[in-house]
């Protein structure tokens, strides 16, 4: 089986593209070939048991996806994507990358599917990551797959329209697409970035390290989360996974943790003392809080869940996947 892993130098792509070269597998399923893509080149792991090429395109120009779905790939994880806060600032940049480049995508696909005359011929499973962003209020309690989807930010309406598009072209027969509403990951590796989300990580991350960390919202604020670990298992469960269980409903919420900032704090507190919740300086930023306050806070994920998707149940668990997975050490 060929995968392919659109945004493999991101923080996800990363993962994903490790857990299958050590592993040889998506979720159970032999793997024998895979191709990193992203606008750099992904790094690749010394001598891989199986083929993998690493590959530096923009998505968001028209000439690239054709390049890539002419090596058919049986398995496509779309991961590439600009961050919540840097398309609601660039507008023009989020609509290249967020929609054109997924439209450029599904479109390549249909198209190498009628190159050889053979409708029939080609019919990949596609693994879309989209987000909660593409709900917008006023909210219930929480919220369901079938909430109707009326984003308030450019990032979100840009994933609604992937989702659309996703559904549109598995019903015309053109691939077999999953959708992942993602929770927002926490704790995030490595530096800050863009996301207007990027707090939730940081708040933790740094302090766990003995470095501050800025808080820009009141800790009254909830969200929705999931570890790294989580979000690559629910993606590997997505690749091989029965889609016709979805029926035409393709995207679904992934299961995650509600949580207030004053419960990550606390979750924080018990793994790691006072000594790290000091390190946490509260520095309101009414622009943050605004695209926040936006989004909903808690989710129903029974489909994915009924479907085999699992997340973790309590702070302490996330933030010990973290020390585990990117500190070398266990919280105990």
């Amino acid at each position: 089986m060929h995968v392919m892993i659109i945004g493999a130098v991101g923080m996800l792509g990363k993962k994903l593209a490790s857990v299958i070269a050590k592993t040889r597998q998506c979720n159970g399923q032999s793997v024998t070939r895979l191709t990193l893509v992203d606008i750099a080149v992904a790094e690749t792991p010394e001598n891989p048991a199986f083929p993998i090429e690493s590959l530096a395109f923009d998505l968001s120009h028209t000439d690239t996806a054709p390049l890539l779905t002419k090596r058919r790939p049986d398995i496509i994880f779309h991961l590439a994507a600009i961050v919540s806060g840097e398309a609601e600032n660039d507008f023009e940049k989020g609509y290249a990358i967020n929609l054109d480049g997924t439209r450029h995508l599904f479109e390549a696909i249909r198209r190498e599917r009628d190159r050889n005359g053979n409708a029939a011929d080609y019919r990949p499973r596609v693994v879309f990551t989209s987000s909660i962003a593409v709900f917008g209020g006023p909210y219930p309690d929480t919220i369901s797959d079938t909430f109707f989807r009326t984003p308030q930010t450019s990032y979100g309406t840009q994933k609604a329209i992937g989702e659309l598009l996703l559904e549109d072209y598995t019903r015309r027969g053109f691939m077999d697409g999953v959708g992942l509403r993602l929770p927002t990951i926490c704790i995030r590796p490595g530096l800050p970035n863009k996301a207007a989300s990027g707090f939730f990580s940081s708040i933790l991350r740094e302090p766990l390290v003995g470095q501050p960390a800025t808080l820009p919202v009141e800790d009254t604020v909830r969200h929705w989360h999931a570890s790294p670990r989580a979000a690559v298992r629910f993606l590997l469960h997505a690749g091989t996974m029965d889609s016709s269980r979805l029926g035409h409903r393709r995207t679904l919420n992934m299961p995650g943790l509600s949580a207030t900032v004053a419960e990550q704090v606390e979750a924080l507190r018990t793994v790691a003392g006072n000594d790290a919740i000091a390190l946490i300086r509260r520095e309101p930023n009414p622009d943050i809080a605004a695209i926040i306050a936006a989004w909903p806070q808690d989710f129903t994920a029974d489909r994915a869940t009924d479907l085999g998707f699992r997340a973790e149940r309590s702070f302490e668990d996330i933030i010990a996947v973290h020390i585990e997975d990117e500190l070398g050490a266990t919280s105990a």
